[in-house]
């Protein structure tokens, strides 16, 4: 926040109402001025009474209502900032929590700086999160419909012995399965069917990402990641939706931190004590680079699919691609050796491909944001 601040705005944005509270610059006590209507309008008229709109700095928590707001106000010539709600800081003993002690808290730990901003993604990039975050939920519903089915032929002792759910060869085994009660025969038909719309409903997601990735401004980083062992078009798109723009991390270990891949730690004197992994950061980033970090479980080679992915892009980014299999598949080997349970491996693994990752954005130029 700058220097000219006249006062330290705090936000308790809901569905019904927005909380407000002010704290300025002094020593003073923090004010409670109310609630408003969630619209705009209201808003400003309320902020208009405590100064100009660049001398204000408006904090509010990230949450349902999403960063529209933000945008809204910035574009109004509001300093606004969403702040990561895991990162407020609470006082021991703290049992009652309203909207108005909200506000203020905001208020207050702006005025200290000691609140965590994120990034305010634009309209566009926001929107292709969203386009992939429907595919991770259609993937989940598809997976909850396939477990349906599967369980009820349990319950009536059919089993399946190819090697492949859900292949050809799988439907037609499954097409071959009949009830004697009407009943019966009338739910397995409804499980089939919703398992086949649930995979319609991906392969429609899918292609529409494929499509609206071709025009969107982080598309010359998402074939670069490709390059990258395990990071085919679908993990990568979701690591960029997720990330944004990887410029804002100044040093790969605050990447590292942001996906909560680092170990926790508590240790007091002269002991030293590492825990699991903190979790404290983007869940989707961290589950598919651990999804991805299984391929290193292979030697390093540069496999046909690899290759044709790396065509036309820069030799610097093909040689960090090439440099993190040398390095990814030697480190998962030692580490198995060592007798290390393999999801600890693959753990650590994820923790450096988020550093080749953001080496490569480092050599791959991207439009700014409107």
């Amino acid at each position: 926040m700058h220097d000219d601040t006249t006062a330290f705005v705090g936000l308790d944005v809901h569905k019904e109402a927005i909380a407000i509270a002010v704290a300025d610059p002094g020593r003073a006590a923090v004010r409670y001025l109310g609630a408003v209507r969630p619209a705009l309008t209201p808003l400003t008229k309320a902020l208009a009474h405590l100064g100009p709109p660049q001398s204000l700095a408006l904090v509010y928590e990230a949450g349902p209502c999403g960063y529209g707001l933000a945008r809204r106000l910035l574009k109004l010539g509001y300093r606004c900032e969403v702040v990561a709600p895991g990162k407020i800081p609470h006082r021991p003993g703290e049992r009652i929590k309203t909207d108005r002690r909200d506000a203020l808290t905001l208020a207050s730990f702006a005025r200290s700086a000691e609140l965590t901003p994120v990034l305010i993604p634009d309209e566009r990039d926001e929107a292709m999160r969203d386009l992939a975050r429907a595919r991770e939920d259609a993937v989940r519903a598809r997976l909850k419909a396939r477990q349906q089915l599967k369980a009820m032929l349990l319950r009536h002792g059919h089993h399946y012995s190819g090697r492949i759910f859900w292949s050809a060869a799988h439907q037609r085994d499954l097409a071959k399965v009949s009830f004697p009660h009407p009943a019966q025969q009338i739910a397995f038909t409804e499980y089939r069917l919703a398992v086949t719309e649930a995979d319609e409903r991906v392969a429609r997601l899918s292609a529409a990402l494929r499509e609206q990735a071709e025009t969107w401004r982080l598309q010359p980083l998402l074939n670069a990641l490709m390059t990258l062992r395990g990071l085919q078009f679908l993990t990568a798109a979701i690591v960029l939706a997720e990330l944004g723009d990887l410029r804002r991390f100044p040093h790969p270990k605050q990447l590292m931190s942001f996906l909560g891949l680092v170990p926790s730690e508590y240790s007091s004197g002269l002991s030293r004590r590492l825990g699991p992994i903190t979790k404290c950061g983007n869940a989707h980033i961290r589950r598919v680079l651990i999804e991805a970090a299984w391929s290193y479980r292979y030697p390093a080679r540069l496999s046909r699919e690899l290759q044709l992915r790396q065509q036309g892009q820069p030799k610097a980014v093909r040689d960090i691609a090439w440099k993190a299999q040398l390095r990814l598949c030697a480190r998962y080997r030692r580490m198995q050796a060592r007798g290390l349970h393999q999801n600890k491996t693959c753990i650590a693994i994820a923790r450096e491909m988020a550093a080749f990752i953001w080496d490569i954005a480092r050599h791959v130029p991207i439009a700014p944001a409107p």
